[in-house]
């Protein structure tokens, strides 16, 4: 798999924020890679630093990682695009991509679903983009922070195609960024997108000091509920066992870099979500997903009262400790 070296080619990563940056640097060891993000002033300074002192302080940016502070510049000659906007910008810049250079693969690496809509990052792409468009979602256990300092991390490209998945992990695949293929694009992405949520329930339940056995439960109820509505919009459980599944779940609830589980921790302590979404400066997509996931699930008729009871907590007034007991004192039943 690493004959990329030999052929490197152009990749412009489209958003600056801590994913975006270490993917853009991982990538910069193999190929030309340009990063572009909305704040200028932000790329300058990242270009006569060397760093992303915002969301990756101390973390040195690879020499040859170029930034490009004008949108179009940045997506013409490329030969992917790789979008890692928060999820909120993901349909306006897949939709100016389309009007500059329709032609260029895409990968996404957004997790959640949709506000308002609830819809996945794939059902937004093919809305813009049309159903036959050459891309593929980036998911799975990943930290910015040790991705970017060159730590191993393995991750899964899923693509409907499955060639254009295998091609592009041919492409982009690294000895210390390993990337596996997958065509479950579904299942690929309900595992981004509701880990984050049950990372805030984890957080709740460590804050609260309700200890290690009841995290472990939480993690594991948690990903039969991931694995049930998954199942119920097409995807395969098998996949929710592996690194965009399971994977990126443990990491999620358990690693102390994961925004969404400082929520939860914060919650527990007492403070406010709008107090605690300004102390964090990035945005933790578990908190929007909660919402259009437990609405989801009340249109597919499948039980997930992890997800119900964190959108309880954030949007609808009900107390830390009241949502974490009300979880663990559900009816005894058949697991």
């Amino acid at each position: 798999m690493s004959h990329s070296a030999a052929h490197p080619h152009r990749i412009t990563v489209f958003g600056a924020g801590a994913w975006g940056t270490a993917l853009a640097q991982a990538f910069a060891a193999s190929h030309q890679v340009r990063l572009w993000g909305r704040d200028g002033a932000q790329l300058d300074e990242m270009r006569r630093s060397r760093q992303n002192r915002r969301y990756l302080p101390g973390i040195e940016l690879h020499g040859a990682l170029d930034f490009e502070a004008d949108f179009t510049r940045a997506a013409q000659d490329a030969d992917l695009h790789l979008v890692v906007t928060p999820l909120a910008g993901l349909r306006d810049t897949v939709r100016a991509l389309h009007r500059i250079a329709p032609k260029v693969p895409l990968l996404w690496a957004c997790k959640g679903l949709e506000a308002g809509s609830g819809k996945l990052p794939h059902e937004i792409i093919a809305e813009e983009l049309g159903p036959d468009a050459p891309c593929g979602v980036l998911t799975g256990p990943s930290f910015a922070a040790e991705v970017a300092r060159g730590l191993p991390a393995a991750i899964t490209l899923a693509g409907r195609d499955s060639g254009f998945a295998r091609h592009w992990v041919g492409v982009l695949h690294q000895p210390r960024l390993r990337i596996y293929a997958n065509d479950d694009v579904v299942g690929c992405e309900i595992g981004g997108a509701v880990k984050n949520v049950m990372a805030i329930a984890a957080g709740v339940s460590d804050g609260m000091g309700f200890g290690l056995n009841a995290r472990a439960a939480l993690i594991t109820r948690g990903l039969a509920e991931i694995a049930r509505v998954a199942k119920a919009l097409g995807g395969r459980s098998e996949t929710l066992m592996g690194l965009a599944g399971m994977g990126d779940l443990i990491l999620t609830c358990t690693g102390d870099l994961s925004r969404n589980r400082r929520v939860g921790l914060a919650l527990a302590e007492g403070k406010t979500l709008a107090d605690i979404l300004r102390d964090l400066g990035h945005v933790a997509e578990g908190v929007s997903t909660a919402r259009e996931i437990a609405s989801l699930a009340r249109r597919l008729g499948e039980e997930m009262p992890i997800c119900e009871a964190v959108d309880a907590l954030l949007h609808h007034g009900l107390g830390a400790r009241d949502a974490v007991e009300q979880l663990l004192a559900r009816d005894p039943r058949h697991e």
